[in-house]
């Protein structure tokens, strides 16, 4: 049986707490500097990563980081803001591709480097090299148990 220990109980309520306190300080750094919530940078940066820069929305709510049932409402207003279209699935009537636009690139492209910065300032500087390494490699484990 898996080790219960307090330490890891510790340790996740310390992933847990930093999460929380980057994301809010993250979040405040995208809305002030690029005007642009969190989520909708993610969703962009989950469209651009895909090929042909699309996505079904399924899919799109797998990957990105927000809530499934957030994904949909992010879209419409990513769309009313002319940075993705949605598109019908001509195999698929239920289903609906989100499609990144030039001007969702673009967007995209300007808010990146405040992004990285931010992560950079609110969570990397914080650790030495060995420290993220060590990180990655425990989080990468514990995500590809749930991914079996």
């Amino acid at each position: 049986m898996p080790d219960r220990d307090d330490a890891g109980v510790a340790a996740w309520a310390a992933l847990l707490r930093t999460h929380a306190a980057v994301l809010r300080e993250l979040e405040g750094d995208m809305e002030r500097a690029q005007n642009m919530p969190l989520t909708w940078y993610d969703v962009l940066l989950e469209l651009n990563a895909a090929p042909e820069r699309k996505l079904r929305m399924q899919e799109l709510g797998e990957r990105a980081v927000v809530s499934r049932s957030r994904v949909s409402r992010i879209v419409d207003e990513l769309a009313r803001a002319g940075l993705v279209v949605r598109e019908k699935d001509e195999t698929d009537r239920r289903g609906s591709w989100a499609v990144l636009t030039p001007a969702g690139r673009d967007r995209l492209r300007k808010a990146a480097p405040g992004y990285l910065d931010g992560i950079a300032r609110h969570f990397a500087d914080h650790l030495t090299p060995e420290e993220r390494s060590t990180i990655t490699g425990a989080l990468d484990r514990v995500l590809a148990a749930h991914r079996r």
